[in-house]
Order: C-alpha cells, then structure tokens, then sequence
C-alpha cells in the first residue's frame, strides 16, 4: 500500500513539474451570479485569422460557471485575410469581422453578436479578448508593423475607457500586444520567453514576448496586474498536440481574477 501511494505521489510530482505554471488550476469560483456583466470582444472565427474557437468558447463557459452575463462584440469590418485552415495559407477570399465571429453566437438575446463600435463601457463590469491571430492581423497592425503597429480605433477607445475607469482587463494569448501597445507600465505574460521544446509542447511566439517588452511592460510568468486590473494568460502561446486541458485551465484562471477584480 505504502509503495502505491509512493508511486502515485511520484505520478502527480512529475505532472506538476511539467505543467506550465501560467496555465496551472486555480480553484474555487468567484461568482456574482447574474450581477456582472463582462465585454468579450473578437475577431473573427479561427485560430490563423480571428480568434481561436477553443479559447473564445473555454472563455465564455467560465463566465457562464463563474456567474456572469456576457455580450459578444467585433468590429464590423473587412478581415486582412481569410485563411485556409488545412493548408494554412490565404485563401484568397473577403470575409467580415463581424459576420465570422457570429459563429459564436446563437443569434438570441445578449447571445447576438455586436458591432464594437456600440461597445460602452458603461454597461459593463470587465472586458476580455480572447486570442488567435486575429488580434495581430484585424485588431491591429502587429503582423505588418510589429512593435510599431497601430490598433484597430473601437479596440484602442475600449481598452483606454476600461483601464481609465478602472474596470478589469482580461488578455489571452496574443491579446496582451493590444493592451500592452496603448496601456502604460503594464505587466502581463504571454508564457516562457525561450522556445522551450519538450515533448509537453513549445513556445514558437517569443518575438511578441519581446515586442511587448519593448512598448515598456514588464514581463512575467505567471502574472495578475494587480495595480492596473489587467489579468494576462498565454493559452495557445503554448503549442500542444493534445493537453488542451491546461489551455481550458489557463482561462479559468483568467476569468477568475477578473471575476475577483469586479467584487472588489
């Protein structure tokens, strides 16, 4: 007996070990229960164009088990590109913002999807921007003009309005440029800064670990700005085969201390 629960502490040692510390579970659920209303704003629909369905879907099932009510918002505009996802290069077609992402959206409600520019702040508690290459190809210039790039103007205007009024800010993957690119003195992670190759999974993305570093924020794995209410996590920053649990993990999190910012 002794010898088994060795061995099973031995188990659960080495997951730990391995388990990027950015994206290890919190638990515990910080819900208000209907009295919290939460901004997500997207992209598009698809990792290599808008925003990544697992992390836009992972988000807003944890609004939903943390007790907040949420609204989907994009810009109502042209994508850069449209990608083919099999292949992943440019398809060669147009396609709107907008009109992608309301994928997401079972067209009911709060459930339909928003023009961004129609985004006010004060109808909400926080705002969150889930990730996928969306962020640097619509919400702004990082793709063509890296750290010199511009945002999208509702994109800029939002995360302005939110921080000015101290409301929190949650960032996933990529979507930290955004923030980074118009906030002052933030810090925030967008998970290791070397490619770290395992058989866990690797770090292709470090050039925007070091674009944000040089707009001025500070970088850290893992990190909650508490000062400044912006609540940072890598997801797929981390590139995995299969352990998109640590990815759900990762979000939970994130969503957690946004949740714990608006009790405040």
């Amino acid at each position: 007996m002794l010898a088994s629960r060795a061995l099973l502490a031995k188990r659960v040692a080495s997951v730990l070990i391995h388990q990027p510390a950015c994206l290890a579970h919190h638990g515990g659920d910080w819900g208000n229960w209907g009295n919290t209303n939460i901004a997500v704003v997207l992209s598009g629909c698809g990792w290599w164009d808008g925003t990544d369905i697992h992390e836009a879907a992972f988000t807003m099932y944890h609004l939903s088990r943390n007790g907040a009510q949420f609204q989907i918002f994009a810009p109502n505009q042209q994508q850069m590109q449209v990608m083919d996802h099999m292949k992943q290069q440019p398809a060669g077609e147009n396609r709107n913002m907008m009109v992608e992402a309301a994928r997401f959206s079972h067209g009911q409600g709060r459930m339909q999807m928003q023009d961004l520019s129609r985004l006010d702040v004060n109808s909400f508690d926080a705002v969150i921007f889930p990730g996928g290459h969306g962020v640097t190809k619509n919400l702004s210039t990082f793709n063509k003009d890296g750290k010199d790039c511009k945002l999208n103007n509702d994109v800029e205007r939002i995360l302005k309005e939110f921080h000015r009024s101290h409301k929190p800010i949650g960032l996933a993957s990529m979507a930290p440029l955004l923030a980074c690119r118009v906030l002052p003195s933030l810090e925030v992670t967008m998970g290791y800064e070397r490619d770290e190759n395992s058989r866990w999974g690797r770090w292709p993305n470090t050039n925007m670990v070091q674009a944000v570093k040089s707009m001025g924020a500070r970088h850290n794995v893992p990190y909650v700005d508490e000062k400044n209410k912006v609540i940072s996590t890598p997801t797929f920053m981390w590139e995995t085969d299969y352990h998109y649990h640590y990815i759900f993990d990762g979000i939970g999190n994130m969503v957690k201390h946004v949740m714990r910012m608006v009790a405040k």
